[in-house]
Parts: structure tokens; C-alpha cells; sequence
């Protein structure tokens, strides 16, 4: 019986090093992504467009703009909810822009991604 190195069976090294390059590749690519996701800005409106958010992709909120005709100083709590309604909307967009963009880079390898930050 002939006798195996130490890498017999398992491919040899070549493939580890092919592994570990394609893995700093998509280190590099996912920091590219981060970088491009806090440069990121979406928006999210309510009131048919009366209360308008913008954040960022890290989601800070960048901007709030609230048209005259919805400010009623006896329907504050009216204001309120479109402000919230605004905000959660960008938020999610800009959540759903950001998974999209990850999963582009991980090919959709769930938690890998988020473990790789």
C-alpha cells in the first residue's frame, strides 16, 4: 500500500490557497459594499407625499420635510404618524437595498455575510 502525504486525499494545497483568495476577495468586495451602503440614500414618504424622510444606508435619518398644509396645530398626533410612517419607509427601503446588495456579493449565504463584518 502506497503511503500519502500529508495532503493526500484532500486536494492539496492549491485549492486551501484558491479558498482563501476567494475569501479575502469577498471581504474586499463586502467593505466595498459597506462603504457604498453608508453613501446610500432613500426616502420614504407619507400623506400623499406630504411628509418626506431621507436616510442613509446606515439609517441615520439625512432629512425630514414636512409641507405647510399638514401642519394642524389641533391634528399634531396626525403629523406625528406621517413622520413615523416616512421614517419606517426609508428605513425599510434602505434595509431592503442593503440586503439586496450583500446578497449580491455572498450569493445569498445567509448569516456568512453578516459574520464576515
Amino acid at each position: 500500500m502506497a503511503k500519502r502525504g500529508f495532503n493526500g486525499g484532500f486536494g492539496g494545497g492549491m485549492n486551501m490557497q484558491a479558498m482563501m483568495k476567494q475569501a479575502q476577495k469577498m471581504q474586499q468586495d463586502m467593505l466595498k459594499a459597506q462603504a457604498e451602503i453608508a453613501q446610500m440614500e432613500t426616502t420614504g414618504t407619507a400623506g400623499g407625499g406630504m411628509v418626506t424622510v431621507t436616510v442613509t444606508g446606515t439609517a441615520t435619518i439625512k432629512s425630514v420635510e414636512i409641507k405647510p398644509d399638514v401642519v394642524d396645530p389641533d391634528d399634531i398626533e396626525m403629523l406625528q404618524d406621517l413622520v413615523t410612517a416616512a421614517v419606517n419607509e426609508a428605513l425599510s427601503a434602505a434595509q431592503q437595498k442593503s440586503q439586496s446588495q450583500m446578497s449580491a456579493i455572498t450569493g445569498g449565504m445567509g448569516g456568512l455575510g453578516g459574520g464576515l463584518l
